[in-house]
């Protein structure tokens, strides 16, 4: 008997560093559940994966959310093997003066509705063979940076949760590991390079304060994600693997 595909759920799913690793697990055989907020670029790249992928257009804010996105994967693939908690959004600001809606609504979007998304699948997990929890961190987890006080908080609340999640879940056989990523090139990063008179002075500024001597590629993130999802990774667990080009060993 052939062995059915696993299934995965990757959130933020439809640009960037999202859609690259709903690619990179798709081509490794993986059934791929795409979900974001944009239908237009949700479809486009269903047609773009043809089969194996469903797009399910939701907002993981709301209160059934992350509930409905679970139970869509079921209904159409039959169960949620991997979960890539990649959904987030950007904040910048000077943080003696950042207003206090612009707090919650990052934490909302960064960590309580990333929680709510793991509560969600792993609970379709434990009633399998388990399963494994990708978080999608950042190496501001870890580094401090001007102006990003609110959105590294966020990535550490992520990367903390990895830890504890992993010892919680690791009876269900759920693995929990986080990715953390460098500067990456990105859409949003190249339209604010596009802002800037100097941008190619600011390219190789960045550039040179990383040591292997560049930003990393989508694909550099989704390659990490990969081997965490993949049997090879079946005895970690609780751990981040950090893809910012030796930045953090500086």
């Amino acid at each position: 008997m052939t062995a059915q595909p696993l299934v995965a759920i990757v959130t933020g799913a439809t640009s960037g560093i999202g859609a690259e690793i709903a690619r990179r697990l798709h081509a490794d055989g993986l059934n791929i559940v795409v979900v974001g907020r944009s239908a237009e670029r949700g479809t486009a790249l269903v047609a773009e994966l043809g089969t194996r992928a469903l797009f399910v257009g939701a907002d993981l804010t709301e209160p059934e959310g992350p509930e409905q996105i679970a139970a869509r994967a079921v209904e159409h693939f039959g169960t949620v093997d991997v979960l890539v908690n990649n959904a987030a959004i950007d904040h910048t600001g000077d943080l003696l003066s950042v207003p206090a809606d612009e707090i919650r609504t990052t934490l909302e979007t960064n960590v309580v509705a990333a929680i709510r998304m793991l509560q969600a699948a792993a609970r379709v997990m434990t009633t399998g063979t388990g399963g494994a929890i990708i978080n999608i961190t950042s190496r501001l987890a870890r580094a401090g940076v001007a102006g990003l006080g609110v959105y590294s908080a966020t990535k550490g609340a992520m990367e903390a949760l990895t830890r504890s999640a992993a010892i919680e879940l690791a009876p269900s056989n759920i693995r929990v590991n986080a990715v953390a990523p460098g500067l990456t090139r990105t859409p949003l990063y190249t339209d604010w390079m596009a802002t800037l008179p100097n941008a190619e002075q600011v390219a190789q500024e960045q550039a040179a304060n990383i040591p292997l001597g560049r930003i990393a590629e989508p694909a550099d993130v989704a390659a990490a994600v990969s081997f965490l999802a993949s049997p090879g990774a079946a005895y970690i667990t609780g751990t981040s693997i950090p893809v910012e080009g030796g930045f953090l060993a500086k």
